[in-house]
């Protein structure tokens, strides 16, 4: 079977042709709420039964959305819904997010820090990270107590890991060799 990630990519492709360039943000929008209603074990169950009509899951789905539904929305949910594919979704939003993001030039930054980080911190942070970078972040950041101090960044499929943690590992690892 194909990876989950070369199936979506015609989708996501054909969604950020569509969206562009007015409307990137209102589909990244949609596609984010769209994946996490796809994501939802027991919708998955029902979209995988055979014996459910596909307009039963496509009227079911489009329910399910709390952001608006126009016309393109219902056709690119009844298109998945009718070629089983709706369990792409999350796949499909992580690759258009990607397209948009260097569209413009951005990336996405997941902060990961042993504290609550306040927004002056946040910001003295990313700006150094966007220097380091060379493009605009759109920071996240999550609390992780098994840091013990520290933070550890990602980017794309760059990783910082400046905890305290991964020191103790690196010395671990540097004592055992």
């Amino acid at each position: 079977m194909a990876e989950l990630a070369t199936i979506a990519r015609p989708y996501a492709e054909a969604l950020f042709r569509v969206a562009l360039p007015a409307k990137l943000s209102a589909w990244a929008d949609i596609l984010s709420e769209m994946a996490q209603v796809a994501a939802v074990p027991d919708f998955q169950v029902m979209a995988h039964d055979p014996r459910v009509p596909r307009q039963l899951v496509t009227d079911t789905f489009l329910a399910a959305l709390k952001v608006s539904v126009d016309a393109e929305v219902k056709d690119v949910v009844g298109m998945l819904a009718e070629n089983g594919r709706l369990a792409l979704l999350p796949e499909i939003e992580h690759q258009f997010r990607e397209l948009k993001n260097a569209h413009e030039s951005t990336a996405d930054a997941e902060i990961v820090s042993a504290f609550p980080m306040d927004s002056a911190q946040v910001s003295e942070l990313v700006a150094a990270l966007e220097k380091k970078f060379g493009r605009k972040l759109k920071p996240t950041v999550v609390v992780d107590a098994s840091l013990i101090g520290g933070v550890r960044v990602t980017v794309g499929d760059e990783v910082l890991d400046h905890s305290v943690s991964a020191r103790l590992q690196r010395m671990h690892t540097a004592l055992v060799a």
